[in-house]
C-alpha cells in the first residue's frame, strides 16, 4: 500500500462510518454492512465508486432503478427515489452521462417536480436525453404480474424495448428498489406481499446482469434488487429474510433474489448514495459533484410537496423516519470530510510514511 492508496482507504472509511450511523439503535445496518464489506473487501462507497470510474464515459447511459411503494397509503417513499434525483445530477457532473431514472409510474411526477431543483432537464424519451445537455431520463416501468419469477424466460416488451432501441447502458444502479425473492413474491419491510404495488424492475436488471453491465445495489434491510449478493449473511442475521419468515404465505422470506457487481449498504439507501456520490468526488477530484446540504433540503421538500412519503407514513421532508436536519447532517458530514481530503490532506504529509511503515493497514 502506497500513501495515495491508504488515503482513499480512509475516505472511504469514513463515508462507510457515517452512511451507517445507527440513530436507531437496533442495530440491523450494522448486521448488513459486516456481510458487505466481507464480501467487498475494502469500503464499499469507493468500491462502488471505483466501478463506476472504470465503466462510465461521456455520453453513455447509465440506468438508475428505484422506486418503492408503500402500505397502506400505496405511494412511493422518499428514501432512494431523493438521492436518484441528486445521484442523476452528480453522473452529469462527474462524466457528462446520460442518467435514465426507471421507476414505477406513480413517481414520474415527482421526478418532474424535482428535476429542475438539481438543475437537469427531464425527458421520457432516451434519444432526446442523448442530444440535450444538462438532461435526464424517466421511463415508468411496468407493474404487471408476471407469475414466478424467471428473468431468462420472460422478457418484457420495456425490456426489449430498452435494449433493442437505445442500447446498452454502461452501468446501472438499483437505489432503494424492490427485489423478488426466490419465488417472485415483493415484500415491504414486514414481510406482508406488495407485489402488486412494485414495479418489476428486477426484470431488468437480470437482463442487464446476463449482458455483463457493471452493476451497483444500495439497500438498506435485504428486500431491495441486489442484496442477494450477500444471501447467506442477511438470512442468518436480519429478520424476515430467511425462509419461512413472511408473514404474506408465500413462505419464502423477504430476501431479494438478484445480485450484484458492487452492493452499498447503509442505514437508509439515500444515506448509502450519499456516500457513494462522496466517494465519486473524492476520485475524480471534484467536491460539486456531491451536492450541497441546501440542495439536499430543497430535494426532500420538493419531494414531499410531490406526494412522496417518509417510511413512517408522514408528507413531511423525511427519510426512513429520519427528519430533513439529520439527512441534512450526514450530508454535511460527507461533504466536510470529503474537501478536507481533497483540500488539506498534503498538510499531513510527513504521517503517512511513518504509519506505513507500521504495517497496520496490510
Amino acid at each position: 500500500m502506497n500513501r495515495d492508496e491508504l488515503e482513499k482507504r480512509n475516505v472511504g472509511e469514513n463515508l462507510d462510518t457515517l452512511m451507517n450511523l445507527d440513530p436507531r439503535g437496533y442495530g440491523v445496518c450494522r448486521i448488513l454492512y459486516a456481510g458487505s464489506r466481507k464480501a467487498t473487501g475494502e469500503p464499499l462507497t469507493m468500491h462502488a465508486a471505483q466501478t463506476l470510474v472504470d465503466a462510465v464515459k461521456p455520453g453513455d447511459l447509465v440506468y438508475i432503478l428505484t422506486g418503492f411503494v408503500l402500505l397502506p397509503h400505496k405511494v412511493p417513499e422518499m428514501d432512494g427515489m431523493v438521492s436518484s434525483m441528486l445521484f442523476a445530477r452528480a453522473l452529469v457532473l462527474a462524466f457528462d452521462a446520460k442518467p435514465i431514472i426507471i421507476c414505477p409510474e406513480d413517481s414520474v411526477q415527482a421526478i418532474r417536480s424535482c428535476a429542475c431543483v438539481v438543475g437537469l432537464h427531464v425527458y421520457e424519451d432516451i434519444d432526446t436525453v442523448r442530444e440535450m445537455p444538462m438532461s435526464m431520463g424517466v421511463i415508468s416501468f411496468p407493474k404487471d404480474d408476471l407469475g414466478v419469477y424467471n428473468p431468462f424466460k420472460y422478457s418484457p416488451v420495456t425490456v426489449y424495448v430498452l435494449m433493442a432501441f437505445h442500447g446498452t447502458p454502461a452501468a446501472a444502479v438499483s437505489i432503494e428498489a424492490p427485489g423478488a425473492n426466490e419465488l417472485g413474491v415483493y415484500h415491504n419491510a414486514g414481510g406482508k406481499d406488495v407485489s402488486a404495488l412494485e414495479a418489476k424492475t428486477d426484470l431488468l436488471w437480470a437482463k442487464l446482469r446476463e449482458m455483463n453491465v457493471p452493476t451497483v445495489s444500495i439497500g438498506d434491510l435485504g428486500n431491495e434488487i441486489g442484496m442477494g449478493k450477500i444471501a447467506d449473511h442477511i438470512r442468518s442475521f436480519v429478520p424476515f429474510t430467511a425462509h419461512g419468515e413472511c408473514s404474506c404465505g408465500c413462505k419464502g422470506g423477504i430476501l431479494a433474489q438478484s445480485t450484484a457487481d458492487s452492493i452499498i449498504t447503509a442505514t437508509c439507501s439515500d444515506w448509502g448514495c450519499y456516500g457513494l456520490m462522496a466517494a465519486l468526488a473524492y476520485l475524480l477530484r471534484n467536491i460539486d459533484i456531491l451536492h450541497t446540504e441546501e440542495m439536499e433540503a430543497e430535494v426532500m421538500r420538493a419531494a414531499s410537496r410531490s406526494g412522496l412519503i417518509d417510511m413512517t407514513g408522514s408528507l413531511l421532508p423525511g427519510i426512513d423516519g429520519f427528519n430533513l436536519k439529520m439527512n441534512v447532517s450526514i450530508l454535511s458530514l460527507m461533504r466536510q470530510c470529503t474537501d478536507y481530503a481533497l483540500r488539506y490532506s498534503h498538510r499531513s504529509d510527513r504521517w503517512f510514511g511513518p504509519v506505513l511503515e507500521k504495517h497496520f493497514f496490510e
